[in-house]
């Protein structure tokens, strides 16, 4: 087939499967976290823990499971990091120093799996299996509990703010729903040709008769769970350009429907739980016009070049791996950057300039298009709340979503958790930009040098994990800043998110009136889409300005 053939190929295979999995995989995920059953495993695993799996959970209490679940996997994560020099597998590696280890231990504990170090080398196979993979699933399966809860807060009525069981919904997401899907991913991916052994270095000599030292290692298991968790944290540097990770075309595409798989299917477990599927339905339409449009631009972008002209063959190919080629590039990074996955199979910066500003976009957006596992569709539901309250204010109404009344407290949370990625991002990178030490991680000056600034904060804050590779982050600076970001990115929304699901929960449904806005049809998933990209033009505008969109022009 020719080139274009390849492509509208690719997509309309990664988007048949996705539609094909969409109602079964959707409707399964709700009936994981309605049913009134334990399995014997979580029963054994609730004992060990020593919860009471029945006893439902007012928000808060919801909230400092959450975090203190997550404090013991920072606490753990870094020990591994600053002891693995002493510990079983580590292949001669050494103990991450205290920078490092906090930046890596933040950075896989809020689903961000940011490296500012070389997995082949600076991590043994111990580090990877029970530190970063342990954290895979647990730190995915804490964004779906989350948006389970914030469902459940629009589909109860008049209770004193309960929103589930914090402990259950984390084991029920890790075994019934992630552990099955990554046994079988990681089966698939072997079969494809991606490593899974104990091996250390072993010396080849290449076909040059160089003599090379190559790395083994239980890779399919984390590669699985790296894409399908939306994570993204790479076992060996090159992340999924590597032959060892992403052996081949096939294996490629996937990947992409990996890490679409869960959160293009959330938007039916949301419908469900809700008892209106057509608000399920709404919710995916908005997601897949997002992220349509960012693969169409990112490919048009990179096919067409920096000056948008047809570029001679092999023109973009600076950054991008020749068994992949550029639209199958395009596919990967519009996707990882529009989940919060971070995996990449090119270097984003050696994306055009256009390429590398729709990418940042799509992060800008929020991580909903359709976003990380949880994150997207409570991300997604936090928009939507902001959209009938400025269709309420337009018609002179109290605006309601889902029989839920929004009034000054709803708003007020809603408005925060908007606000706090920007905040982040924006800040982040002004102080970066206004300090000898950020200034001197800078490969590039003028306004590509601002976007990998940009583009580190944006990544961190929306708990992405991508770089602009050009940017040296392996320093005390960037590695603390950085860290600071990501949990402020994943936590502050978090319990504003919770916050809301507990004020919802409370509330008595209101019936549907002759004045209620309807939230399944084209007319709000057009005012949605809007929204979304009202809010960052909005917001990003300036900073862009200055930086992709200069560079573009010039």
């Amino acid at each position: 087939m020719s080139g274009p053939m390849v492509v509208v190929a690719q997509i309309g295979l990664v988007v048949l499967v996705l539609a094909l999995a969409h109602r079964p995989l959707g409707e399964y995920m709700a009936r994981v976290f309605t049913s009134p059953r334990h399995l014997a495993v979580e029963r054994a695993g609730y004992r060990v823990m020593r919860v009471d799996p029945d006893a439902e959970q007012r928000w808060s209490t919801y909230l400092m499971s959450l975090l203190g679940f997550s404090l013991a996997g920072v606490l753990l994560l870094y020990g591994l990091a600053r002891l693995q020099d002493v510990l079983p597998m580590s292949l001669g590696a050494s103990p991450f120093d205290p920078a490092g280890a906090w930046n890596t231990a933040v950075s896989f504990v809020t689903n961000t799996n940011w490296q500012s170090y070389s997995g082949e080398v600076a991590a043994g196979h111990l580090l990877q299996m029970t530190g970063l993979a342990v954290q895979n699933f647990v730190s995915a399966a804490v964004g779906l509990a989350v948006a389970v809860a914030l469902v459940r807060g629009f589909a109860r009525s008049g209770t004193d703010g309960r929103v589930g069981n914090f402990w259950a919904d984390l084991v029920r997401g890790s075994v019934r729903v992630l552990l099955p899907l990554a046994f079988v991913a990681a089966v698939a991916l072997v079969a494809g040709g991606v490593i899974q052994n104990f091996h250390a270095h072993t010396e080849i000599t290449t076909l040059a008769g160089q003599t090379q030292h190559v790395l083994g290692g239980p890779v399919a298991s984390q590669e699985a769970i790296k894409e399908l968790g939306t994570n993204g944290g790479g076992f060996f540097n090159a992340n999924s350009a590597h032959p060892y990770e992403n052996p081949a075309p096939w294996t490629n595409v996937l990947e992409v429907v990996l890490l679409l798989l869960v959160p293009f299917s959330l938007p039916r477990t949301f419908g469900v739980m809700v008892g209106d599927r057509r608000q399920g339905w709404a919710v995916l339409a908005t997601m897949g016009t997002l992220w349509a449009g960012a693969v169409a631009l990112l490919t048009w972008a990179e096919t067409a070049g920096p000056g948008l002209a047809p570029l001679a063959a092999g023109g973009a190919m600076e950054g991008k791996e020749t068994r992949f080629g550029l639209a199958a590039s395009a596919l990967f990074a519009a996707s990882t950057t529009g989940t919060s996955t971070g995996a990449v199979d090119a270097a984003h910066d050696s994306l055009t300039a256009p390429g590398g500003g729709v990418a940042i976009v799509n992060m800008l957006l929020g991580e909903v298009a359709p976003g990380g596992v949880g994150t997207g569709l409570y991300g997604m539901l936090v928009l939507a709340v902001v959209a009938v309250f400025l269709a309420g204010l337009m018609v002179g109404r109290t605006p309601e979503y889902l029989g839920k009344k929004i009034g000054r407290q709803e708003i007020t949370l809603v408005a925060l958790s908007v606000l706090t990625m920007p905040a982040i991002v924006l800040v982040g990178t002004a102080v970066a930009v206004a300090t000898p030490e950020g200034r001197a991680g800078i490969l590039n000056a003028g306004p590509h040098g601002l976007s990998e600034v940009l583009y580190a904060f944006t990544s961190a804050a929306n708990n992405n994990g991508s770089a602009f590779a050009g940017l040296t982050v392996a320093t005390p600076f960037y590695n603390t800043l950085l860290g600071l970001a990501m949990l402020a990115g994943r936590f502050v929304p978090i319990a504003l998110v919770l916050a809301l699901a507990g004020r919802l929960a409370s509330q008595r449904s209101t019936p549907a009136s002759a004045g209620t806005l309807p939230t399944h049809g084209p007319l709000f998933v057009g005012l949605l889409v809007s929204v979304t990209l009202v809010v960052v033009g909005l917001t990003f505008v300036p900073v862009l300005s200055l930086g992709p969109v200069v560079e573009s022009l010039s």
